[in-house]
């Protein structure tokens, strides 16, 4: 009966809103007692819900995010196990508001239990829990659903790029991927500019913000679809932008404040690309959590590729993000070093080359006309990148034209 028991592999949203049209409820089982666990399952048996998941510790923050795109009707937590923790996993549920949160305990734990309801939680179950206590409360839960519920939309893909040093042009190749994403795929598409307080995303778009990321970060508590539509520009491409502040100015937020804007604007865009600049401070957020693709930019020169050696071994071997290795301003005639020893230094091959263009990038940026717009060889390579990202094959028609031209 158990499914998933020990790990987070949850499944997707699109499965999920799959299963709901047949009105049975999705549940997970938390907790790192396996006989509780399967005591639990056992009173879950019945004609209201779908076989449950079990997972047997409690999830940390990445995988509580993993949880909230499965977007499950219902989750159970053990309260017994390690309190703390429990509360923790309810707490973060609960502010995301999707899945009506149980906990089961064998005790009364008065206090535990006011801070659970405090929380969000929507039943208190002792054990052991009958069949008619638990069908009662599948119930309620079921009522608090609806029977006309509307279906979720799946979240839309994360892609962040990310410096290893200032100056990689992480800024570049994330606003020209954001359009060429729009362009390629027909997507709706958002870039949100967090090199705070110095990204200049919006700069080489030729737009005047009046709000900015700040502001979604710094209200996080109130962001919503609404509240968020109301931060961003819209650009002549199709993308949305969300900007870095146009001026210098005190800066403090918290990572679940960047998790929220990431959740918000996932929930609306069918991909969000994010300028990280080269911040560490990210790093502890979903940013950096499997559900994202990390665009790793460096330039070929010894500082940077130092720095990107440290973040594939000590960051990236440590963590599951799926990353690639873009080298930027890349030309071959010029290197010191050989292409082979490029890939023994950063100890994995770079996934992406674009091509060094002076010219075009500073007409970009004086003109505010992205390149992806016109032809050149950056152009062609952000191209490829944004159809690969969504797994679509690369323009045949274009791979012809570039033939003609040689």
């Amino acid at each position: 009966m158990s499914q998933n028991a020990g790990n987070y592999k949850f499944e997707g949203p699109r499965e999920h809103t799959e299963r709901s049209s047949t009105n049975l409820l999705s549940v997970v089982v938390i907790g790192p007692d396996d006989r509780r666990r399967s005591d639990v399952v056992f009173a879950l048996q019945g004609p209201l819900c779908s076989e449950p998941h079990q997972v047997s510790q409690y999830p940390k923050k990445p995988q509580i995010a993993r949880l909230i795109e499965f977007a499950p009707d219902v989750v159970l937590v053990d309260l017994d196990g390690n309190p703390e923790s429990a509360l923790d996993v309810v707490e973060h549920l609960c502010a995301a508001g999707s899945a009506t949160v149980m906990v089961f305990s064998n005790g009364t734990h008065q206090e535990m239990m006011i801070r659970c309801m405090r929380a969000g939680a929507r039943e208190f179950l002792s054990l052991p829990i009958q069949a008619s206590t638990m069908a009662e409360a599948l119930v309620h839960a079921s009522s608090r659903r609806g029977p006309h519920q509307p279906e979720k939309k799946a979240y839309g893909m994360l892609c962040v790029f990310w410096g290893a040093k200032g100056g990689s042009g992480v800024t570049t190749i994330a606003t020209n991927f954001a359009i060429a994403v729009a362009q390629e795929t027909g997507k709706k598409v958002l870039l949100i500019d967090l090199d705070i307080p110095l990204g200049d995303a919006v700069l080489n778009l030729g737009l005047t913000p009046h709000y900015s990321s700040v502001d979604a970060l710094q209200n996080h508590l109130r962001l919503d679809a609404h509240y968020l539509s109301r931060l961003t520009l819209q650009h002549e491409t199709g993308i949305s932008i969300l900007p870095a502040p146009g001026k210098m100015v005190p800066v403090h937020f918290t990572p679940e404040a960047v998790d929220k804007l990431i959740q918000v604007a996932r929930q609306e865009f069918d991909c969000v690309v994010v300028d990280s600049g080269s911040r560490f401070d990210l790093t502890g957020t979903v940013l950096f959590d499997p559900v994202a693709t990390v665009y790793l930019v460096s330039q070929v020169n010894l500082p940077e590729l130092r720095n990107s050696n440290r973040l594939v071994s000590d960051f990236f071997g440590t963590k599951v993000p799926k990353f690639e290795i873009v080298l930027n301003r890349f030309d071959s005639s010029t290197l010191d070093i050989s292409e082979e020893h490029i890939g023994k230094v950063i100890t994995r091959n770079p996934n992406w080359k674009i091509p060094n263009d002076y010219g075009a990038v500073s007409a970009m940026q004086n003109n505010a006309v992205p390149l992806v717009m016109g032809e050149s060889g950056i152009s062609r390579v952000i191209r490829q990148m944004a159809r690969a990202a969504f797994n679509l094959p690369e323009k045949v028609e274009k791979k012809k034209k570039l033939l003609n031209m040689l």
